[in-house]
């Protein structure tokens, strides 16, 4: 490696640890208490399993799928020794700051490597950009969990295709989502087979570990916990009807039930209903157009990109729920575009800077004004929901111009 390289690596990572420091502390400072779902909801679901009590996804139904609960009680023991002095939440949002960050510094690591390569050290750099352009919300959900498990599972498909199916899995099974690009890289690469294989056992290895916890009809309940559900206040979907709040003629209001905001309006329970469908018609079509295009030929590097982007924005614009973390779906997939095909790359980084950029100005920044309906919070949502439309149609667009070798030279 190059001195001036050498000096590369050692600024990317004094830029990881100084943003993960600059996002872990401004979620004690910024409004709207953007870490509130680790201190009020995974803490107390994990001092409730480590103490005998109710285990979500196993003696009750729970949102996420059960896997989830893991980094919640690795956080729950990290913060044991830290009690003392900080209090039960105070330690336990420590804890999950150093776990986040750990698991990233990780994920940074096996994406430098020892001598990185520009398109890496650019996805690097591009991943600490959208990390502190998001805020809080970045590190102090469970999503931020998933997200260095992508990223290493992305980097490893090719190389390691089982133990990247397996992380893919894992994954999956702590927030669904990485089962984007574990679809993807199914239809994309060569090794299919190995990685269903694997993919199958890890199913299956957690689901009979859940069947002796005694989980028997909660098994799948993250599934149908979603069902009922009605449309959040930041879905792409619940758009007009927030225009509709602001002129007076729709309500937003707090489901104790789901713990969100959600629209109550006229024809917003029918939008709600009819999105889960469409989303599954989309990832379907969007699945089948890659799958047509592996079978032509179309390489591995070109195809499974925009395949994975298209997939992951696809659960984004089409979920009755907008929650600002879901912009963490879309920087693993644009991470490893960048290391795959760093020129094509350009224009979906730089739409997921400004959706990461956006969605912290709506939460935590101005999201007290956006309950109350007001023109520019609402104005700012409508602006990063229609770029989230953007980003799914540059993402299909890529997909549709992957060249399929069996009939097409490669000229681009």
């Amino acid at each position: 490696m190059s001195r001036r390289s050498a000096m590369g690596v050692v600024a990317s990572w004094c830029a990881f640890l100084l943003v993960h420091v600059i996002v872990a502390v401004s979620g004690w400072v910024l409004p709207s208490q953007p870490m509130g779902d680790v201190v009020l909801v995974y803490e107390p679901w994990s001092a409730a399993a480590l103490s005998g009590g109710p285990i979500v996804g196993v003696t009750e139904t729970w949102v996420y799928p059960q896997l989830a609960l893991v980094p919640m009680l690795v956080a729950k023991i990290l913060s044991v020794p830290l009690v003392a002095a900080m209090g039960v939440s105070g330690a336990y949002l420590i804890a999950w700051a150093v776990m986040v960050t750990v698991l990233d510094a990780i994920a940074f690591a096996v994406l430098l490597g020892r001598s990185p390569s520009r398109p890496r050290r650019l996805a690097a750099w591009f991943w600490v950009a959208a990390v502190l352009l998001l805020g809080p919300i970045a590190m102090y959900r469970i999503d931020a969990v998933t997200v260095p498990l992508a990223v290493i599972g992305g980097l490893w498909l090719t190389r390691r295709p089982a133990l990247a199916s397996a992380l893919l899995t894992i994954g999956a099974w702590i927030k669904i989502w990485p089962g984007a690009l574990l679809l993807a890289a199914l239809v994309a690469a060569r090794s299919r087979m190995r990685m269903l294989l694997t993919a199958a056992a890890v199913t299956a290895g957690v689901i009979v570990l859940l069947l002796a916890l005694g989980a028997d009809s909660e098994i799948l309940g993250f599934l149908t916990e979603q069902t009922g559900r009605g449309l959040q206040i930041e879905a792409v979907a619940a758009t007009p009807f927030l225009w509709l709040a602001v002129a007076g003629s729709a309500r937003i209001e707090y489901s104790y039930e789901i713990l969100t905001f959600q629209i109550a309006a006229p024809g917003a329970d029918a939008v709600s209903a009819a999105l889960t469908p469409v989303m599954a018609v989309l990832v379907v079509v969007i699945t089948i157009l890659g799958a047509v295009k592996a079978t032509r030929g179309a390489s591995f590097a070109r195809l499974f990109p925009p395949l994975a982007l298209s997939l992951g924005a696809a659960l984004i614009v089409l979920n009755k729920v907008g929650s600002p973390q879901f912009q963490t779906w879309l920087i693993a997939p644009v991470v490893l575009w960048l290391v795959l095909d760093r020129t094509r790359a350009a224009v979906p980084a730089a739409l997921v800077l400004v959706l990461c950029a956006l969605t912290c100005l709506i939460y935590p920044l101005t999201y007290d004004a956006l309950l109350r309906a007001e023109m520019l919070p609402v104005l700012t949502l409508t602006l990063r929901n229609a770029l989230l439309v953007v980003i799914l149609i540059v993402g299909i667009r890529a997909l549709v111009r992957v060249p399929a070798h069996l009939h097409t030279t490669n000229r681009e």
